[in-house]
């Protein structure tokens, strides 16, 4: 699986990293941040959590 974020999108309010703070991460720049572009199977559940939450739809998974 990989994660895939379309930045135009996205609106860096950290609600994926509130879900995931080992996947994705908000810095001091306002910016998000994919920590972990290819999480394990283990977190697939939590990341498509983080997908679901994002208000702005900004966030999809490969397989």
């Amino acid at each position: 699986m990989r994660v895939v974020v379309d930045f135009d999108l996205c609106e860096s309010n950290a609600i994926c990293m509130q879900i995931a703070p080992d996947v994705f991460e908000v810095r001091d720049d306002d910016f998000l941040y994919i920590l972990e572009e290819n999480p394990g199977e283990d977190r697939r559940a939590v990341v498509e959590q983080a997908v679901q939450r994002c208000p702005k739809q900004a966030i999809s998974l490969e397989d």
